[in-house]
């Protein structure tokens, strides 16, 4: 198949596209935009389209990869190659289809945002300099996240909490505040108790004590909650999340906060420290070992970074 018959058989296969299938004129010119690719590729490794094998199209695929291209964009140029050798079979032109069985390659795990010790013992320890801090939403403010960063929580846990365990109607969590843990229901429907630390015992000490101020104001106010809202109900993961993230804006962090982030830290933090992946697998309450083996990545992360910075064969060498 020389390069004429290929710009013929595309012209033909984008046309049965355009008015057989009626896919619109931006995705015809991605179609084309692939198969322009393809016959590259093709001309590169000199041979005809037509007699492309099945393992030349996986070397087409890693070369791609190897330019950099990502995984999501090698798995739709394979499937516009696809329907063209697919169609090109319907026309008796091919006997099988080589692009069939070939998937694009694993998209990188992304690595879970995590912050400096230094950050995030800033963030959960300091006030928010634009609010009154001993104005109970800021005192409720402070439990939180204290709360969030000491015990690894998921937003849905933190918010679940109640002031103490109640059999009439099974609390989903509690914290014990003579015991210095935690009792939350995680996904699964799974419990799991989880140490907190003194700074977020002493935060909810002082937030308990606001918030009896803010249930008297409120007749409707919710009895069991721990953390209440402005107008005495439950706290939402939304306004949670909202406070979290104007507390990091006013006290100038560098990157978006949330309540995952610290729940991140948490995790990246006791494992840097303590090297025990079973302990943090337990208190973070994942199922599965593999789960919590991310953040071993991330701290090898952290450990090459300081491995660049101060190996002296680390460093890159400026000639003069």
């Amino acid at each position: 198949m020389s390069a004429n018959i290929d710009q013929a058989e595309f012209a033909r296969y984008l046309d049965s596209l355009q008015n057989q299938r009626r896919l619109s004129s931006h995705t015809i010119s991605s179609y084309a935009r692939d198969l322009g690719e393809l016959s590259a590729l093709a001309r590169a490794a000199n041979v005809a389209l037509d007699a492309v094998a099945h393992f030349q199209i996986r070397q087409f695929a890693s070369q791609l990869h190897g330019k950099g291209l990502g995984a999501r964009s090698i798995a739709r140029k394979l499937s516009a190659w696809r329907g063209f050798y697919d169609w090109l079979s319907e026309q008796g032109g091919l006997t099988s289809n080589p692009v069939d069985g070939i998937k694009a390659p694993k998209k990188a795990q992304a690595l879970p945002k995590a912050l400096a010790v230094d950050d995030a013992v800033y963030l959960v320890s300091h006030t928010n300099p634009l609010k009154d801090a001993d104005s109970p939403a800021q005192l409720c403010n402070r439990a939180m996240f204290e709360l969030l960063y000491s015990s690894g929580l998921r937003v849905s846990e933190l918010i679940a909490l109640d002031l103490q365990y109640h059999a009439d109607y099974a609390s989903a969590g509690w914290v014990d505040m003579h015991g210095g843990e935690v009792t939350v229901t995680g996904k699964g429907n799974r419990m799991r108790s989880v140490p907190v630390g003194r700074p977020a015992i002493q935060a909810l000490a002082t937030w308990l004590a606001a918030r009896a101020s803010i249930a008297a104001k409120h007749t409707g106010a919710d009895p069991h909650a721990l953390f209440l809202s402005a107008r005495g109900t439950r706290m939402s993961a939304r306004v949670a999340q909202l406070r979290l993230e104007a507390h990091g804006q006013a006290l100038g962090m560098a990157t978006s906060v949330h309540p995952h982030v610290l729940r991140h830290s948490f995790a990246s933090h006791v494992l840097q420290g303590s090297g025990d992946l079973r302990a943090v697998q337990e208190m973070l309450g994942h199922t599965s070992i593999t789960t919590t083996q991310i953040y071993t990545s991330l701290d090898f992360q952290r450990l090459a970074q300081v491995y660049d910075a101060a190996h002296p064969r680390a460093k890159k060498v400026t000639r003069k």
